[in-house]
């Protein structure tokens, strides 16, 4: 016969959205700084394909 499963606790529950919250921020914070540095031009780690004109093919 099935049997209902016990409640899981307010207090764990809320601990799992806090963990699950901390990692949303700390990625929102890396984009948000990521960002920053394109826009500012303090990127020093990125490669970006250079722009193609029409004399390279001849």
């Amino acid at each position: 016969m099935a049997v209902p499963k016990k409640r899981t606790s307010k207090a764990k529950s809320a601990t799992r959205k806090a963990v699950w919250k901390q990692k949303a921020q700390k990625a929102a914070q890396k984009a948000m700084s990521l960002g920053k540095a394109i826009l500012t031009g303090n990127n020093r780690s990125f490669i970006y394909p250079q722009a193609e004109t029409e004399d390279e093919g001849e």
